[in-house]
């Protein structure tokens, strides 16, 4: 859908104007909106004191459901944008009024194809927490009498994301032509993988699958429990749970002994760290707010709506990054993060090699046991940042999830030796990577590449040699974003054109009126006159058009 045809939306409109409340305005001007947005754009101060980052947040929190998601998942991007902003950005609240029960109620009974009363025995009606996705109720199971907790979408939400993302499309896309200083975030490709992740996280049997996968994961764990998920009962729209009653973390601070949070804090570091590095599968988010203690030995992470994957091929380079790290080896952990990230051919390796040596130095003579990982992981995304350097997003995702997890679990224990922690998970990688199963997938994946190799190299050379022989090899060009430039032009050979004809509609008139020639009106030629209204009402409309662009 073109901007054209999603400025005659409300929605978009509104976005548009929110955006200007906050102080955007220059920003929405140099995008060149259509005229149906209103005649001027006006520039709005923000409050005295208030921050760039803290208005964007504000902005996005009024625009409600989609551009909080944006917001939440931007904030696991520290590898495109400053820490000032992803700490503001994680101060997003996803709480909001709950819906009405009775369209609640109607939402649930339409995606059980029952009557409520039916499946339930109990049903509370007052929401046990409400975000903008969806809500969760406590019920109880009329066939068993256990404790379940419903998480129901909200109605209506779909369709809401779906609009939202076609304007966010839109916009990133002009953004990304039209203001050079965004450019360095990919907007259009953000907003793609934002449209991703949400519609996945839209889809609870999706949230369903990966609760089942980490119980399957952890079943020898008795530390982590996860709630069961009622399969039988569960849509795209709803899940339902085994419901969980527990203590939250900050609660936990000041109610549980110093010995028992110890330990808990050491549970969930390696549980994190056994999902990132042994399992590749792992949780995205997993702050406080989603831990809970159920019991002096154990907890419950909940919320896996979004997760993330790493192959076993990046969990190794993992392993290898951070004994690069500890060995002081700059240029290991250099070639590593070339191959973790996308970047320009005339980026500034030796300015580079420099920075992460810095890095390095702070780390060298540090003992093993206070390397802060989230530290030190953060410091090398800014550096990533600094050159313009982009990580996968689910590398992005899995170093906020560790930072996180690090920084949660020194809350419980400010003396945790994290490099400790994952010694037994790093020890199991190295080995396996020269394992017998490894080294043999290995070579049979090169003889694989080889054969296939062979057999398509000499039909390749052939098919060129011969399109050489009949002269009839072509190289293509493809231009990349020159739709704004192309547009630019046009606009600007569009008024020099009204201004040629302008001038030369005043010329022409001016020498009718010297004529004399009938008829006349008020004494003068009408021809003549005729002219210059026409050429005035031109001129007018070129200055006017030219004020509401701000093209001066």
């Amino acid at each position: 859908m073109d901007i054209h045809t999603l400025s005659r939306l409300n929605r978009f409109r509104a976005i548009v104007v929110t955006l200007i409340k906050y102080g955007f305005g220059d920003i929405i001007a140099r995008l060149d909106l259509p005229e149906k947005l209103g005649p001027f754009y006006p520039r709005k101060q923000p409050k005295e004191g208030t921050g760039t980052y803290t208005r964007i947040r504000l902005a996005l929190q009024e625009l409600g459901p989609t551009f909080i998601k944006l917001g939440q998942l931007l904030s696991l991007r520290t590898d495109l944008i400053p820490s000032e902003m992803t700490e503001e950005l994680s101060k997003l609240q996803d709480e909001v009024p709950a819906e009405q029960f009775s369209e609640i109620s109607k939402q649930i009974e339409r995606a059980l194809g029952r009557q409520l009363s039916e499946v339930f025995s109990e049903f509370e009606e007052k929401p046990m927490a409400a975000a903008s996705l969806a809500q969760v109720h406590g019920a109880v199971l009329r066939d068993s009498g256990e404790l379940v907790a419903i998480k129901v979408q909200r109605p209506g939400i779909r369709q809401m994301i779906r609009n939202d993302l076609r304007i966010m499309e839109s916009l990133a896309q002009r953004a990304h032509e039209r203001v050079e200083s965004l450019q360095l975030y990919n907007l259009p490709r953000v907003v793609e993988e934002i449209k991703r992740l949400l519609t996945q996280e839209l889809d609870f049997r999706r949230e369903g699958r990966n609760i089942r996968l980490a119980r399957s994961n952890f079943a020898g764990d008795t530390a982590l429990y996860l709630p069961r998920v009622h399969s039988d009962i569960s849509t795209t729209r709803m899940l339902v749970l085994e419901r969980i009653q527990g203590t939250k973390l900050r609660d936990a601070l000041t109610s549980w002994p110093l010995e028992v949070r110890r330990d808990l804090a050491r549970k969930w570091l390696r549980a994190t760290l056994k999902q990132i590095l042994e399992d590749g599968f792992f949780h995205a988010d997993p702050h406080p707010g989603n831990f809970f203690i159920l019991s002096k030995g154990k907890y419950s992470l909940l919320d896996w709506g979004m997760v993330g994957r790493l192959t076993p091929e990046t969990r190794i380079k993992l392993v290898d990054l951070l004994g690069g790290v500890v060995l002081k080896d700059s240029q290991l952990v250099l070639d590593l993060l070339l191959e973790f990230t996308e970047y320009r051919s005339d980026i500034d390796m030796d300015g580079l090699h420099r920075e992460l040596m810095d890095i390095l130095d702070d780390y060298h003579s540090v003992p093993l046991k206070e390397i802060n990982m989230g530290r030190l992981l953060t410091a090398l995304t800014e550096m990533l940042r600094n050159h313009q350097m982009q990580l996968t997003m689910d590398l992005s995702v899995m170093i906020k999830a560790i930072v996180t997890s690090e920084g949660s679990a020194r809350m419980l224990d400010p003396d945790l030796n994290v490099i400790s922690e994952a010694a037994p998970y790093i020890r199991r990688l190295a080995r396996q990577k020269y394992s017998p199963q490894m080294i043999l997938r290995t070579v049979r994946s090169s003889f694989r590449n080889l054969w296939r190799m062979q057999q398509s190299l000499p039909v390749q050379i052939n098919h060129i040699m011969d399109k050489l022989q009949r002269d009839e090899l072509t190289i293509g060009f493809e231009h990349k974003r020159l739709e704004g430039l192309r547009r630019t032009l046009n606009q600007v050979a569009n008024r020099l054109t009204l201004a040629l004809v302008t001038a030369s509609m005043i010329i022409g008139s001016s020498m009718i009126i010297t004529t004399g020639v009938k008829p006349l009106l008020f004494g003068y030629p009408a021809l003549g006159l005729v002219g210059y209204l026409l050429s005035g009402l031109f001129g007018c409309w070129l200055i006017v058009d030219i004020l509401r662009k701000r093209k001066f």
